[in-house]
């Protein structure tokens, strides 16, 4: 009971973050400027990838998709989530391939861990490494494959 109201909180906490960064009224934004992190502190926490890292898509992962990236990405991942229409830079369609398979793997598990701003893409997209583990990212990204049934570049 407790894990699922921490599960909860971060996910209500999330969905405030992620609409007070990114709405449309930006006046009324808060005075906290947020700077991406310099070079050297994005390469110590980057992940090394050797090898490919091979995840399967689970019950567990489309349950995690559903909680963390359906708000904005849609429940079928078109990008038409609840919240899209309050965010000033439109979710990415997750189901359109001409873009996805122009990202690598390691490219799309960054931008879920790190956030958007870490691999140049929209801010609004939150950093979920500190909610989720890697193994569950790995996965979110097979997932993705599967959406916009595309291959990685």
């Amino acid at each position: 009971m407790i894990r699922n109201s921490k599960i909860i909180l971060a996910g209500i906490a999330a969905v405030w973050v992620g609409l007070g960064g990114c709405g449309q009224n930006p006046e009324k934004q808060s005075a906290v400027q947020l700077k991406p992190p310099i070079q050297q502190e994005v390469e110590e926490t980057r992940p090394q990838f050797s090898q490919p890292v091979l995840a399967t898509v689970t019950e567990k992962t489309r349950k995690n998709y559903q909680w963390y990236c359906a708000q904005c990405h849609g429940i079928e991942g078109k990008g038409d989530g609840i919240n899209a229409k309050l965010l000033t830079v439109p979710p990415r369609n997750h189901t359109k391939a001409s873009y996805l398979e122009t990202r690598t793997n390691e490219q799309l598990f960054e931008a879920i861990k790190f956030g958007g701003l870490s691999v140049g893409r929209a801010p609004c997209m939150p950093a979920w490494g500190h909610t989720l583990d890697e193994e569950s990212i790995h996965s979110l990204v097979q997932y993705i494959r599967e959406l916009c049934q595309c291959e990685a570049l």
